[in-house]
């Protein structure tokens, strides 16, 4: 985990991630959220509305984004302000995402910073892009 003062933090600065959906982490979200759409618990379904397989649930893939900025920018003293995300293709069970941030904007009057970020798939294919708003402590 890194841990990035304010002050040590700069705009262009960027950092990157790799990980790998499992269906265990699909049992974990459904478990936690509650969401039973047959479309990310049913292969027959999913395939019936032209999916090759389950869809990862977006808002597990938008959860890489609060890993992004509590692990890597701005690390340790982040305090998550906001996430805007936007999916853009779907993820499937066994894709390996690499999600990567940087920092677009500093606001000294009240220590936040504002990410790009983009998750791309293993075939490089952008699934999903983010803006992040983080506080520094």
């Amino acid at each position: 985990m890194k841990c990035y003062t304010y002050e040590e933090l700069s705009v262009g600065q960027s950092a990157a991630f790799m990980r790998a959906i499992t269906s265990e982490m699909m049992q974990q979200f459904r478990a936690v959220s509650g969401d039973n759409n047959p479309l990310h618990t049913c292969v027959e379904f999913a395939q019936t509305r032209g999916f090759r397989d389950r869809v990862v649930y977006g808002m597990l893939t938008a959860s890489l984004y609060s890993c992004f900025a509590g692990e890597y920018i701005p690390g340790e003293n982040c305090l998550l302000q906001s996430v805007h995300s936007d999916f853009l293709h779907p993820v499937f069970i066994g894709d390996v995402l690499c999600v990567e941030g940087k920092v677009a904007e500093k606001n000294d009057s009240v220590r936040q910073v504002v990410i790009k970020a983009v998750i791309r798939n293993q075939n490089g294919k952008k699934v999903s892009k983010a803006r992040i708003e983080a506080g520094v402590l």
